[in-house]
């Protein structure tokens, strides 16, 4: 098995496991609320990615890091694996599995917005269409595809959805500055997570014990979908196209809309589909090559 095939394998477990989390978080918050369900789920991950450091004998490789590196990590982590499922978790509490999550899912586009103004990067002609295609996608879906009433199904857990996509996109950028040892920079992320986790359920929530009936999905939320999916997405960037990876990375969604039918039996709106394959050809205008660039 070559090292690019592996990445693509690895990349594939990604796209199966992140793709199953509104079905997932459906299941667990019919029983606890957004925050518990971030505070089980981090610790879970807590524990596998400090034991994939272990095994990998990296504990080592931290003593090389300064105090400032470490704030730094600090902070991703607060913005990448705290916020952004607070937010995401709040949203798939209010809104329909789909709706929620294909909003968060629109971060690829932000990204594009805060590399203009973060990153200085150039404004191309494609990456405008991109965003013009994917904002009208992402108008079709939180109004079902009533455009010119406006009808919002759902605002409060729309603006959370697109807000957690703002945070993650946010997370990413600033994380391209930044070359940390990737198993090591996860562990803080998910350290720096469970710190603000535990404040987060201590203050505004409860401890409340799981029941046996969600307990296998907050294993395998908190072990896959959380936790182990960052060693995967590591091991797919590390000799796979970045190119082929990012495109192959809004197969998500889609996969996503095939779970929720058959795992909630939840109706999936022609509005829905429609305006995810809108934002995802707004995303593949990105690989089209234009001439032409704005000054």
């Amino acid at each position: 098995m070559n090292k690019k095939f592996k990445s693509y394998f690895y990349l594939a477990l990604c796209i199966i496991f992140w793709a199953s989390v509104p079905v997932v978080s459906k299941k667990i918050l019919v029983e606890i609320n957004n925050i518990q369900m971030l505070f089980y789920s981090t610790v879970l991950s807590f524990f596998v990615i400090g034991g994939i450091l272990l095994l990998q004998n990296k504990s080592q490789i931290m003593k090389n890091y300064c105090v400032k590196d470490y704030l730094i990590m600090v902070f991703l982590g607060f913005l990448g694996t705290y916020l952004y499922y607070i937010l995401l978790y709040g949203a798939l509490a209010l809104t329909s599995a789909s709706e929620g999550f294909i909003l968060a899912y629109t971060w690829p586009i932000l990204v594009l917005i805060l590399a203009f103004i973060l990153l200085k990067e150039t404004v191309t002609l494609k990456k405008l269409i991109a965003i013009l295609f994917s904002f009208f996608g992402i108008v079709v879906i939180v109004t079902h595809g009533k455009i010119t009433s406006l009808t919002f199904t759902n605002v409060t857990g729309d603006i959370l959805a697109l807000c957690g996509a703002f945070v993650f996109a946010l997370f990413s950028v600033l994380g391209k500055k930044y070359n940390f040892d990737k198993t090591v920079s996860a562990f803080i992320y998910f350290c720096s997570a469970l710190f603000f986790a535990t404040l987060t359920v201590l203050i505004f929530s409860s401890m409340k014990l799981p029941s046996i009936n969600i307990l296998p999905w907050l294993l395998y939320n908190g072990i896959f979908v959380n936790g182990i999916t960052y060693i995967f997405w590591f091991k797919a960037l590390e000799h796979g196209d970045t190119e082929i990876i990012s495109n192959a990375l809004y197969l998500t969604p889609f996969l996503s809309l095939i779970y929720i039918s058959i795992f909630l039996d939840e109706k999936i709106l022609l509005s829905s589909f429609l305006g995810l394959i809108i934002i995802v050809f707004g995303i593949v205008i990105q690989s089209f090559k234009f001439k032409k660039v704005l000054n």
